[in-house]
């Protein structure tokens, strides 16, 4: 038998609105506050868009006034309430006006890299990395893990990278702001679960969001062959097959708002092994 419209609207017409609003109400009880860094692009803005089209309030920062429009405008198109403000890791001030936020989860997710060898690249390229990478976060989870730790909930979510676990020639200088990170991340960890806050970290491989490329990249306004000590390599055929970025917002996207997963999420599955056969390597090969 078939049903039209004129046969359905006479089942239970009175429960739907109630139903309707349930869930809404239902929703919203679940949604969480998130504030997100580094959101103008790659894994920030893949997973600040759909967390808002999930219906989680979420404040992402970007840290240009372009790029704050920009993502406003994304945004928009993807049908998603998304509050962004400006943050520069740099600038006290915009620290200064993110830690105004209570957010339930901080994600700790803006990063730069710089390539060059350890011996060649200038200092002030390490101490920016340093500075945005590593100090520009923790100042602002200084600003506001303390009213995590006040109401007993909450949680801080690290991006780290593969980086973070072993090292990528000739971008050391950015594994090792991913490997202080990890450290990091781990103190707190210990330190704050007494509290009832939580911190996790995000290790994506190499995936095609343009970071990686800029990073291989960023070099050439300082390095001139005929000076350098070692010479820099070509990175082409080592991005030449990234992952799809989605694998890992999805992933992102499940974890930030999850009340129980594991402490490390890291993407694609493959590099795990990866990972885990360096450490592993780090016990028996020769210096």
């Amino acid at each position: 038998m078939a049903y039209g419209a004129g046969n359905l609207n006479l089942q239970r017409p009175r429960m739907w609105p109630t139903a309707t609003s349930d869930s809404a109400k239902e929703r919203e009880l679940m949604a969480k506050k998130i504030l997100i860094t580094g959101a103008s692009s790659g894994f920030g803005r893949g997973a600040a868009i759909e967390l808002a089209r999930r219906g989680h309030k979420v404040v992402a920062s970007a840290e240009t006034w372009p790029q704050v429009r920009s993502l406003r405008a994304d945004a928009a198109d993807a049908g998603a309430e998304l509050e962004v403000i400006k943050l520069n890791l740099l600038d006290g001030i915009d620290i200064a006006h993110a830690a105004t936020y209570d957010p339930d989860v901080l994600v700790l997710n803006a990063g730069v890299m710089e390539s060059g060898s350890i011996v060649d690249i200038p200092m002030e390229r390490v101490r920016d990395s340093f500075d945005i990478n590593v100090f520009g976060h923790l100042k602002l989870a200084q600003g506001i893990v303390p009213k995590m730790v006040a109401r007993k909930s909450g949680k801080v979510v690290w991006t780290s990278s593969m980086g973070g676990i072993l090292v990528i020639p000739f971008v050391g200088i950015y594994c090792a702001t991913k490997h202080a990170i990890e450290a990091i991340a781990g103190s707190m960890k210990a330190e704050l679960a007494p509290y009832g806050v939580k911190v996790a970290t995000v290790n994506p491989g190499v995936f095609g969001t343009g970071f990686n490329d800029t990073g291989a990249e960023s070099h050439v306004q300082w390095y001139d062959a005929n000076r350098a000590v070692v010479p820099m390599p070509d990175f082409g055929t080592a991005l030449a097959d990234q992952f799809d970025p989605r694998e890992m917002i999805d992933a992102m996207v499940e974890m930030i708002p999850a009340d129980e997963h594991l402490y490390r999420t890291m993407r694609p599955l493959a590099t795990i092994d990866v990972a885990r056969q360096w450490q592993e390597t780090e016990w028996t090969q020769d210096a």
